[in-house]
């Protein structure tokens, strides 16, 4: 997947075309909007990617020195002076064989919510003096951020320790295993109540019902609609904040029903 061909921009698209061209693609393919959950992964992938200046500098030039990775890894400082000294000089793998304690090495994977919720794989590519090396990673369902995972024997009987960043989603805040996000609604469904549909990061569509006189701000769950919690069959939450609006129109008879009803309760 190429990202730049993702968002239809030039390589030597600025960030403001890059800008553009994500909110008019993410508009038009938002899940919410009927849009392809797959296919908005992959612009949300892109962008995230070409718009940070170093993610950008590392996926157009994905073979440097040292340890790099497809996608939108980093590679942390430094990385090339260990691996200089790993290998050494002449045979790469003489001076490792003489050193008995084995080599950790280390690199972070920035991935998405979805990722983090589906699970999956990436390809790191590890480069030694003498050879290119794919490395598969696998993405376990639930990963948090922060959270590492160690990949023994990845060449040579070196170790790599890798270090899961997940990144911010436009529309889901995640709380531990849960999922927050607003919702905005009229003060006029909130006091006769209402339903709508609700797209869940899954792209599951469930109806949500509102009751009559419901409070401003409060907070409905959908249990087990949440991130799947790692290592078992179980999900966390998704909560959706209420968050009212005033109607720009409002009808005469409407607004004397509620002159009327004050009236009542001033008595």
């Amino acid at each position: 997947m190429d990202h730049y061909s993702t968002l239809g921009v030039g390589k030597n698209a600025t960030p403001d075309d890059i800008k553009k061209s994500y909110r008019k693609l993410a508009s038009k393919h938002h899940p919410d909007k009927g849009g392809d959950t797959a296919i908005f992964q992959q612009i949300q992938t892109a962008y995230d990617t070409l718009i940070d200046p170093n993610k950008r500098q590392q996926y157009d030039n994905p073979m440097p020195q040292g340890f790099t990775q497809t996608g939108s890894g980093q590679m942390p400082p430094g990385f090339e002076h260990i691996f200089s000294q790993m290998f050494g000089g002449g045979n790469p793998f003489a001076q490792h064989r003489q050193q008995p304690q084995q080599q950790v090495f280390r690199t972070i994977i920035n991935i998405s919510l979805e990722q983090a919720y589906y699970g999956g794989e990436q390809i790191l590519k590890l480069q030694t003096p003498t050879n290119v090396h794919a490395i598969t990673i696998q993405i376990p369902k639930g990963i948090q951020n922060g959270n590492q995972m160690r990949i023994d024997k990845v060449i040579d009987g070196a170790s790599l320790v890798v270090d899961f960043k997940v990144e911010d989603h436009l529309k889901y805040d995640r709380q531990g295993n849960d999922l927050i996000c607003n919702h905005p609604i009229s003060v006029l469904d909130l006091i006769i109540g209402t339903s709508f549909e609700f797209v869940t990061l899954s792209g599951k569509t469930l109806e949500v019902t509102v009751k009559p006189k419901t409070q401003p701000y409060i907070q409905l769950k959908l249990a087990g609609q949440g991130m799947p919690i790692h290592n078992t069959t179980r999900y966390g939450d998704q909560i959706i904040l209420l968050k009212s609006f005033m109607p720009d129109i409002i009808d005469e008879q409407v607004i004397n029903s509620i002159t009327q009803q004050k009236l009542k309760e001033s008595k």
